[in-house]
């Protein structure tokens, strides 16, 4: 179980939590020689505390039902006034990419939802992620802008605008938050008709300009500007409820996975990391032979409560060297810590059952208050509080601080040592990760050039391959984070792969402006030169994948130039 824990890294999401939740509990039941009945009452009474869990924490959902999707709309609209007004350039990543995954995944539940106030919200996305590229759009053109004349009146116009736009974005984020503060409604359409001046100031300075490459540029960006003021318009209607959902719902293709295709997906996955070349396979393998060996010299000790130390090795062992470490080090810290405090509670206060239980109170709000931002505080809070539940049970205190003390030393010491021993180092791993981005990067390509908004099939796998280029992008920045702070590491190693992520920050913009301009000229999508030209950018996406991975790519000129 231990073995196919570590597999579970390969699925994402909540599947490696878990793994290691159900190994643990695996050791821990196991632990225990209990009757078949006892068993039996053992495992339900988990089970009730789970249920109740599960019911505190749905508890107000009839009430407040949409409130996660709310709050995670909040926060896209507000990071996207906050980028609508801040300095830009071409290398930085994508605008609000990591809100619009999280707003993708909340109300990807509500796929299927037929409500009025489900509508909405899709609506209200869809508008936002029009939002977010047509604003991209416009920072590219005033960039392009300042290459060509620095102090071209245009520019300052267009900067007056996105100000305003931001206004009227964290206007829109205000109204979706808890309690939003009192803002006159009159207002905020009042800035929307001043986005429209702004356009009309940028079109008369455009006519007056002879005609040259900024005056082209000048006239895409009032287009995208008139754009822009449309979907702001649309969005404050639909939060201020002035318009029909049902015509609003223009929807972005929020289609979950049938069961088919999910069950397909999970085995290729699986599939793909049985070689000792997958980082995650020799994952698995490393903490099953752990998980084996914690168990083992568990059973030969005479220590008590053992099955803390092969459940201290699942807990501190991740498929990655910096995570592994930082995390083994701040548990063992953390524990030792811990039960310090543990023992001077008992020592100093000689707490009786309802101090007892106050403790328990207070150690479970840190818990999950500061535990989620900081390993070392959860390890701290953990063994204090551990001590504390056994103690209400009866279990004498010294016993419980030097079992679990020793154990957790063993047991993250064991795990720091296997992992220092077989590694699995990140720069192993960096050409796969860019390898993937451009294969992301090149469905997403093959998706544009077979643009048809009237194919319902083809926007739900357009928007399939927007995501896959989001979640591939910040893998890939994920991974040279830790990188960086692995031993050995040199700095030329670091600027090359910023630079290699720069041009393919470029690269995206260059692509999601498409994406945008294809939104109102669909026309433009189905010319040959174009259709020829995404065909070469998609055989070149893939040749640089291929060569990533090994293989030999032909380098003579007149290859080069057939690509070209």
């Amino acid at each position: 179980w231990a073995f196919i824990a570590g597999i579970f890294v390969a699925f994402g999401g909540a599947a490696p939590d878990l793994g290691v939740i159900s190994l643990v509990t695996l050791l821990i039941y196991a632990a225990q020689h209990l009757a078949p009945h006892e068993a039996a009452i053992s495992g339900l009474l988990a089970l009730a505390g789970g249920l109740l869990q599960t019911a505190l924490s749905v508890a107000l959902w009839p009430v407040r039902r949409y409130d996660p999707e709310r709050r995670v709309l909040e926060k896209f609209y507000l990071e996207l006034a906050n980028r609508a007004s801040a300095p830009w350039n071409a290398t930085s990543s994508p605008l609000a990419s990591a809100h619009s995954e999280q707003a993708q995944e909340a109300l990807l539940g509500l796929a299927r939802d037929s409500g009025a106030e489900s509508i909405r919200y899709r609506a209200l996305l869809n508008q936002a992620e029009r939002i977010r590229l047509t604003l991209l759009m416009l920072m590219r053109l005033r960039l392009r802008m300042k290459r060509e004349i620095p102090d071209y009146l245009g520019i300052a116009i267009l900067n007056d605008y996105l100000r305003m736009a931001s206004q009227i974005l964290r206007h829109i984020s205000n109204l979706l938050s808890a309690a939003p503060s009192i803002e006159p409604q009159e207002k905020a359409r009042q800035a929307v008709d001043a986005l429209d001046r702004f356009s009309a100031q940028l079109r008369e300075v455009a006519a007056k300009t002879p005609p040259s490459f900024i005056v082209a540029v000048a006239k895409d960006a009032v287009f995208q500007m008139d754009a822009l003021s449309g979907q702001l318009r649309a969005a404050l209607d639909l939060i201020q409820n002035n318009t029909e959902v049902q015509g609003a719902a223009d929807a972005p293709s929020l289609t979950p996975r049938t069961w088919k295709e999910t069950v397909s997906a999970t085995i290729e996955a699986f599939r793909n990391h049985l070689n000792l070349q997958s980082p995650i396979f020799r994952h698995a393998v490393r903490l099953a032979v752990l998980v084996a060996l914690g168990d083992i010299l568990g059973t030969e000790v005479s220590w008590r409560r053992t099955y803390w130390l092969p459940m201290t090795i699942a807990l501190v062992l991740k498929p990655e060297f910096t995570a592994t470490f930082t995390r083994g080090l701040l548990r063992i810290a953390g524990t030792i810590v811990g039960l310090l405090l543990a023992t001077e509670l008992f020592h100093l206060l000689h707490p009786g059952v309802v101090l007892q239980v106050m403790l328990i109170f207070v150690f479970v709000f840190l818990m999950r208050w500061l535990g989620p931002a900081n390993y070392g505080i959860f390890g701290i809070a953990v063994s204090a509080l551990i001590v504390l539940l056994l103690a209400i049970a009866g279990v004498p205190p010294k016993d419980v601080i030097w079992a679990r003390g020793v154990n957790t030393v063993v047991g993250g010491s064991l795990a720091l040592l296997a992992y220092w021993l077989w590694p699995t180092w990140e720069r192993t791993r960096i050409s796969e990760r860019i390898a993937e981005m451009l294969d992301a990067y090149r469905n997403y390509t093959h998706a544009l050039s077979l643009w048809n908004r009237a194919d319902k099939f083809w926007m739900q796998e357009l928007e399939r391959a927007r995501r896959a280029a989001r979640s591939a992008r910040a893998n890939l920045e994920a991974s040279i984070d830790r990188l960086g702070s692995e031993p050995g590491t040199t700095r030329e190693q670091l600027a090359r792969l910023s630079a290699v992520l720069a041009s393919s920050h470029r690269f995206i913009h260059a692509l999601m402006a498409l994406d945008a301009i294809f939104s109102y000229k669909p026309s433009l999508s189905s010319s040959p030169p174009l259709k020829t030209f995404l065909f070469k950018v998609e055989k070149t996406l893939a040749l640089l994948a291929s060569t990533l991975r090994g293989a030999r790519v032909p380098t003579s000129p007149t290859f080069v130039k057939n690509i070209a």
